[in-house]
């Protein structure tokens, strides 16, 4: 059992990067971990039921709770007992649905806020994203935590995150809660099912030759565990007496693994660890702006009939291709945070947990690939570009055709 008899709930718990902070909390034994989150009943994988997870659960030191962050006696119910909250539970960020994301956002944070104030919480630390600062268009090089909102953000996701994180700072010091939140910028791990198998996905498909941009724009990677680790350090220093918790109290932070890479020297580091070949044809992101806003258009006219979302929008296009780095000093000073991780062993550690979508031994091959005899060494891309544009006029004029017609 715990030494302590704490309680502390993480909301979202079955999340990727949840799952590492309930198991990092579990092996410090200081606390009664309460996983929440919208499944009726906790599923675990093998490796969590052979590993501290399912003997947390079977030993009484973790317990899963069923609840909806948009249901406020859910809430309360699962905050009461309760420390410290970590607040993490978000919708899937690539959904493009302004309501789900809202009401789970904002109005289930007003939630969390409430059922704190309401139980009696201590602390509440609330995972963010440095997207609360973007605008979709400028790229942030060292950003810091003065920067403003921004009048429109990039995306609905980021701008109801950008108000639940207002939400949260503004209820510090309500009934003696202690709040502060952590904006972790490009999570990246094992357990990941977005980042890594989508990478894979699109390498299979012989569509990761290609670089948005002139291929030099920086990122601020952090490993999951290093976020882990900030929520942890975030609640030290709201526990701590005295100056350390007057000054970490009320405050965002930006949280990376400190180590700022070129992006596609990352994703090139992940795919060639997998076996496939790195991206090397570079495309200008002028060039490529007046295809997605057609793509974008095509999507805002047949969505309602089913299309699914687009990966190749005006807005993806800006973000692969702009800096996107942000200072860590903050949170170092007022929170005593350091990485646990670096960027090369966090790489190593993801790559051989995805070791099953290593590429096969046949489709590796000496000289040159059939995409790099057919586009050349990136001079004949404009060929690609005719194909695509090709593509989406046939399938505007076979969509908009039938809808015409009905």
């Amino acid at each position: 059992m715990t030494q302590e008899g704490r309680c502390c709930v993480v909301t979202g718990g079955r999340g990727f990067a949840a799952r590492h902070l309930v198991e990092m909390l579990i092996r410090s034994k200081k606390w009664l971990v309460r996983i929440a989150d919208l499944g009726p009943s906790i599923k675990l994988e093998p490796y969590e039921d052979e590993g501290i997870l399912g003997e947390a659960l079977r030993s009484g030191d973790a317990q899963y709770v069923s609840a909806d962050l948009r249901n406020k006696a859910q809430v309360i119910k699962v905050c009461e007992g309760a420390d410290a909250v970590f607040h993490m539970a978000a919708p899937d960020s690539s959904i493009n649905n302004y309501q789900l994301h809202y009401s789970v956002n904002v109005e289930g944070t007003k939630n969390v806020i409430d059922a704190c104030v309401e139980c009696k919480v201590k602390r509440l630390i609330y995972t963010s994203s440095p997207s609360v600062v973007f605008d979709g268009v400028h790229g942030i090089y060292n950003g810091e935590e003065s920067m403003p909102y921004p009048s429109k953000h990039n995306d609905s996701y980021s701008a109801t995150k950008a108000e639940g994180e207002a939400l949260v700072l503004k209820s510090n010091g309500t009934n003696g809660l202690l709040t502060c939140c952590i904006r972790p910028s490009s999570i990246f791990g094992p357990g990941d099912r977005l980042l890594v198998p989508s990478l894979i996905t699109a390498a299979r498909a012989g569509k990761s030759k290609f670089i948005i941009g002139d291929g030099n724009n920086k990122y601020d990677f952090t490993y999951v565990e290093n976020v882990a680790h900030a929520h942890i350090c975030a609640e030290q220093a709201l526990s701590s007496e005295g100056g350390v918790t007057e000054r970490a109290a009320g405050q965002a932070y930006f949280i990376t693994n400190m180590e700022p890479i070129k992006f596609w020297e990352f994703m090139s580091l992940i795919l060639e660890g997998l076996g496939y070949e790195r991206p090397s044809i570079k495309i200008p992101a002028p060039v490529m702006m007046p295809i997605a806003h057609m793509v974008e258009w095509t999507y805002k006219m047949l969505a309602p009939y089913g299309m699914r979302v687009p990966q190749l929008t005006p807005s993806r296009i800006r973000l692969l291709s702009c800096n996107r780095t942000f200072s860590c000093a903050k949170a170092k000073d007022r929170i005593a945070y350091e990485p646990i991780v670096s960027l090369q062993d966090g790489l190593k550690r993801t790559i051989e947990s995805y070791s099953h979508l290593r590429a096969e031994q046949k489709l590796r091959r000496e000289g040159p690939s059939k995409a790099s005899i057919y586009l050349g060494n990136g001079k004949d891309w404009v060929i690609q570009l005719k194909r695509s544009l090709h593509q989406i006029f046939n399938f505007l004029r076979r969509h908009v055709t039938k809808l015409l017609c009905q």
